[in-house]
């Protein structure tokens, strides 16, 4: 009896995995990557096709929400702010969500993408932009829905909506003058006191050219309003590297007096430690 009960759970675990039978997938994942200025935009959905179906006013009817394609709600992905009807929406991921029209189609950037389809209820908090698009008549018929960047510049794009006989495109503004704007500003500026900063350390650290290190944690904390306890002791490790002791213990006793100001325990104990070793204590 044993042995039948043993055979009939073999013979149901080998029919388990003969069922696991890969087929495609009726509405295709398509993800999709694009550049504009200097953001990066992606977009995730899958795509339902006609298959000989009314869609606009049957398949999806006017004036409802959809999901704006098939299976989980379609996904996209802004690197930095950007600006949808008239509002900005801060980097992340939103969910599409649209109401379509027969003249016009209400489209929402809806803060949870974490919805299969269609929220079980409607959040409006989570509603970050929302707009209204016009409907454009397409001459031919286009079998399956398709979501593409259009129209794109240094600073703008539409995100197009084609299918069956329509066509709704969502402009998105970018901040790309504003971003190479600072960009510009910021090299036309010169090297920033964390630049001379980090530049400096990675000499020390990687025991390259010392005398610049010197000179270049010199520079930072010139350019600092207020040079932190970590900047001088850097500088102190530097000066004694450099052989200059009584530069080393001078930014020893500032990073220390610092740190004490600060209540780092761990930047008083090493610059005690280096003091001590230097013979300043």
């Amino acid at each position: 009896m044993k042995k039948v009960f043993l055979f009939i759970c073999a013979l149901a675990i080998s029919f388990a995995a003969e069922a696991q039978l890969a087929t495609p997938a009726a509405s295709t994942y398509q993800k999709i990557k694009q550049t504009v200025g200097l953001t990066d935009v992606t977009l995730e959905y899958s795509r339902p096709s006609m298959k000989g179906r009314k869609i606009f006013g049957g398949l999806v009817p006017f004036d409802k929400l959809w999901r704006t394609g098939a299976n989980a709600c379609t996904k996209i992905s802004f690197s930095d702010a950007v600006v949808i009807g008239g509002k900005n929406v801060p980097p992340g991921t939103y969910a599409i969500y649209t109401k379509p029209g027969a003249q016009n189609w209400e489209v929402y950037i809806y803060s949870d993408a974490s919805n299969w389809g269609t929220p079980g209820e409607w959040d409006q908090s989570k509603v970050t932009a929302s707009t209204k698009v016009r409907v454009y008549p397409v001459p031919m018929e286009v079998e399956t829905f398709t979501i593409s960047f259009d129209d794109i510049t240094n600073d703008s794009a539409n995100l197009g909506i084609i299918w069956e006989n329509t066509y709704v495109a969502l402009p998105i503004k970018f901040h790309t003058d504003k971003m190479v704007s600072a960009n510009i500003d910021k090299v036309m500026a010169g090297p920033s006191s964390g630049d001379f900063y980090q530049s400096a350390v990675y000499y020390l650290e990687s025991g390259k050219d010392i005398n610049k290190a010197k000179s270049w944690i010199d520079k930072a904390i010139e350019m600092s309003d207020e040079a932190p306890f970590w900047y001088y002791r850097q500088q102190s490790l530097i000066y004694a590297k450099s052989g200059d002791k009584k530069g080393a213990i001078a930014a020893a006793k500032k990073s220390l007096e610092l740190a004490e100001k600060a209540e780092n325990d761990d930047y008083v104990a090493l610059n005690t430690k280096s003091l001590k070793e230097w013979g300043a204590m």
